[in-house]
């Protein structure tokens, strides 16, 4: 297997030595996006549900940049700091995907990057790399 990689010149930048997702046998593995607002680089104002609708819509840029979409996602992983956030959340999250839904897990964590309330990873499923 070759792995290939995808960078998303419309979602943040990686803040590491990461892709913003990677190929490999049939599935595209998205690396954990936060709620950092592509245009300014900074994270954005807001409660968690403002913060996942931007998490979301960053995995959306990734997933466009690999010729996907959300309708493609599998398996999320939501990474919360607090799970007081979670039906803050889940209601956010909701708004992106329609039945039939991806798998999931969420996690409380004790911290995420440049101090975000949530960041979601996903794995999707791609016939072929673009």
């Amino acid at each position: 297997m070759t792995r290939t990689t995808v960078t998303a010149p419309s979602a943040p930048a990686a803040i590491g030595p990461y892709a913003h997702a990677a190929h490999g046998d049939g599935l595209l593995f998205l690396s954990g996006q936060t709620p950092i607002d592509p245009a300014t680089g900074a994270l954005v104002d807001g409660d968690v549900a403002v913060q996942t609708r931007r998490v979301l819509a960053n995995l959306q840029e990734v997933l466009r940049a690999a010729g996907g979409s959300l309708d493609d996602v599998v398996k999320t992983t939501v990474y919360l700091v607090s799970m007081d956030d979670f039906a803050a959340m889940n209601a956010a999250y909701a708004e992106a995907f329609t039945d039939p839904f991806p798998a999931r897990t969420t996690v409380a964590v004790a911290g995420l990057p440049l101090g975000a309330r949530v960041e979601i990873e996903a794995v999707a499923a791609r016939s072929s790399t673009p």
